[in-house]
């Protein structure tokens, strides 16, 4: 019972016909590796621009909650806080401290890279208590150049403004 098998034959001398050979394996490796290089930086540029959308639709929804606020609690004007304008439904009733019109996220003060503040109230004294006329609410990177290029400031008239160096100096209107 010595039988003996005949080897298998294939088109490369001394290979199974299974399989890759080592040098097919790091050609297709260069290939992924550089097709990632390509698109890293791309992939990159475009969740910057994401982020900076996201800023500016938060702005849009701060003075969305700034005009109901307004509405609800006129005796106080706008709100200078984003805490105000937060809240949770956990907490009980809305308040003049706590309007619950803004997700929590955005209450916060950070969203998506970026980080929202008051500026510039303009505050005036009615019947004993303060009224809030405007204000000005600023939306910068927290790191200028990797979440973000332009800083944003919104105010009371709801006109959206943009700082090209990342900063609150928002002096050209966003198109």
């Amino acid at each position: 019972m010595n039988r003996k098998l005949p080897l298998p034959t294939a088109g490369r001398s001394g290979q199974s016909p299974n399989g890759f050979t080592l040098m097919e394996l790091l050609i297709v490796l260069a290939i992924i590796s550089i097709l990632m290089l390509l698109g890293i930086p791309s992939f990159q540029a475009i969740m910057k621009h994401v982020r900076e959308l996201s800023a500016k639709k938060s702005l849009q929804t701060i003075y969305q909650a700034e005009t109901m606020y307004n509405s609800r609690f006129p005796t106080k004007g706008f709100a200078c806080s984003l805490s105000a304008l937060g809240g949770s439904p956990a907490d009980g009733a809305p308040t003049a401290a706590g309007a619950q019109l803004l997700p929590e996220d955005l209450a916060s003060g950070t969203k998506d890279g970026y980080i929202f503040k008051f500026a510039n109230c303009a505050k005036n004294s009615q019947s004993g208590t303060e009224h809030v006329d405007g204000y000005t609410v600023t939306a910068v990177p927290s790191t200028v150049g990797k979440t973000g290029d332009l800083g944003f400031c919104s105010d009371e008239g709801g006109v959206l403004r943009q700082d090209p160096n990342g900063g609150v100096s928002c002096s050209e209107l966003v198109r």
